[in-house]
Parts: structure tokens; sequence; C-alpha cells
């Protein structure tokens, strides 16, 4: 189900230092997300979505963005698509993302996205407007298996597209990257999956990888994972319930060793294990 709500407010204020994203701010202009992947935090009950299937629409999300970003005095990234895609099929609808980056560029701010789709590319001329300050875009990539992709992320674009994707926006000179989260226990850990998901960013000019060795499994959202492993993956729940039982922090098998392994690839390959970071333009002082 669509619903159409009003937000009180937009922005909010990255709190202390967010050294791997880079984020001051950060917006949704969504709530719940038609990606449906299975393990998506956001189902958890402490982010107060009543119903996570379905999809709200902040529709007065672009009005509230014009108001509240010119009053910020610190010039910082903005980001987007950390509790629902920004870019999810509902915004070629709505073009609510596309009309939030034309006020981004107007207030000359940096932005940093977040996104499982190659709707993206629509947007790559605002982006490179945004780009005279910062504009990065990561896509979320825990598999370049379009089959298995289907499974655990089924309302999302292929790997592949979103693969595509990158390397249109890297040919126009936008810094591209990979966030490689949640690498899933017993689906996603193993090297084969991991190396050809560096070797494919690296390949499709992103700069730079993001990893988290495992997942997080809390109230709603392990009840919803563990109901869709059953039906996806069956004999995979036990292997979950047997090693984490009720424990919020789920780190791969060998969470350590598979780290150590991406991070001698990611140097071979000229792999940056964060986004780049935004130094703002500094401005020569007049003479008179």
């Amino acid at each position: 189900m669509i619903r159409e709500i009003q937000a009180r407010t937009l922005l909010t204020h990255v709190r202390g230092s967010d050294d791997i994203f880079g984020m001051s701010y950060n917006f949704n202009l969504y709530r719940g997300c038609p990606h449906q992947c299975i393990y998506c935090d956001s189902r958890s009950e402490c982010y107060g979505i009543e119903n996570f299937n379905d999809t709200l629409v902040k529709v007065n999300a672009v009005e509230l963005l014009a108001q509240e970003l010119p009053r910020k005095r610190t010039l910082g990234p903005i980001g987007t698509g950390s509790m629902s895609d920004p870019y999810n099929p509902l915004e070629r609808r709505y073009e609510l993302t596309r009309r939030a980056l034309a006020v981004i560029a107007r207030c000359a701010f940096p932005v940093r996205i977040i996104t499982k789709s190659d709707l993206v590319l629509r947007d790559a001329d605002l982006l490179a407007q945004i780009h005279r300050v910062q504009a990065v875009v990561c896509f979320s990539i825990t598999t370049t298996d379009d089959a298995l992709a289907r499974q655990v992320e089924p309302g999302a674009p292929p790997p592949s597209a979103r693969l595509t994707a990158m390397r249109a926006l890297a040919v126009r000179g936008i810094p591209v990257g990979t966030t490689l989260m949640p690498v899933l226990p017993f689906l996603e850990d193993n090297e084969a999956n991991l190396l050809a998901i560096l070797e494919q960013t690296a390949a499709h000019g992103g700069t730079f990888v993001i990893p988290w060795f495992g997942m997080s499994l809390r109230d709603r959202q392990r009840a919803w994972f563990y109901r869709e492993l059953d039906r996806r993956f069956p004999g995979v729940r036990e292997k979950y319930e047997r090693r984490y039982g009720e424990s919020y922090s789920c780190p791969v098998p060998q969470a350590h060793r598979l780290g150590r392994f991406c991070a001698q690839a990611c140097a071979r390959l000229g792999l940056a294990d964060r986004m780049p970071p935004f130094v703002p333009a500094v401005q020569q002082p007049s003479l008179f």
C-alpha cells in the first residue's frame, strides 16, 4: 500500500564524527521501501514504522528541504538512503529525489547517495551540477549473482544493472563505489562472492568499497528474516538460531579472516574503504 503523508521536518544533523560515510546531515523522502530486502534493519520496532510493507511518501519533503537547507550554517555532505532507498520504484512517479537534488544543487551543498537502483542515472545531470562541490553515489551490493539477489532483495534492480549504472556515472566523472553490507552469514560470506564484488566494483569505475561482515537482527526484523529464510533457503534459519540465538550483532563466521582477505584485495585493486572525504573549497581572501 502507498500512503501520502505530511512530514514535520526533514533534515537531521548527524551527531558525532561519521568517518566512514562522512555525512553531516541526513534525510529520507520515503518511509518503508518497495525493495523489500529480507534483511532490512528498518523493519525493527525502534524505527516506528507500523507496517514496513507499506510505503509512506513525504509529499511535502522538497518544500521542507527548501526551507531548512538555507538555514544550515555548516557546509557538509547531505546523505540519503539509510532508511529507505531514494530511488525506489515510486520515485519514477513522485520524483521527490530529483526535486530534492535540484534544491541541493541550488544551495551548493555536497551530497552522498546510497541506493540499490540504476534509476539514479536519470539524475546524472543534477549530480554533475552538485559535483562542482561534491557528489558521491554508493551502490549497495551484497552479491553479484542476480539469481541470489532476487531472493534476498526481491524488489530491487539486479546487481548487474547497478554495476552498469556505476560505470555510467564514473564515466561522467561522478565518484562511485559500493557498500558491501550486510554480508549475510551462510549465504554470502565466502571469498568467491566477496572477491567478485570487489573486482566488479573496480572494473566498473568504483573507487571504494565499504564492507560490513555480518548483519543485525532484532524483534520484528528477525521474525521477518527468519520467515523469509524458511521460504527461500530451507535449513538456513536453524544455523542462525544455533550460532546467534537472540543476539543483535551477527558477525559472519571467520569475519576477521574475511576482513583481512578483502583488505588485501582492495589494496591490490586500489579501492579505499570509505567514501572520498569532503574538503570545503578555501576562498582566497580579498586584498582590498
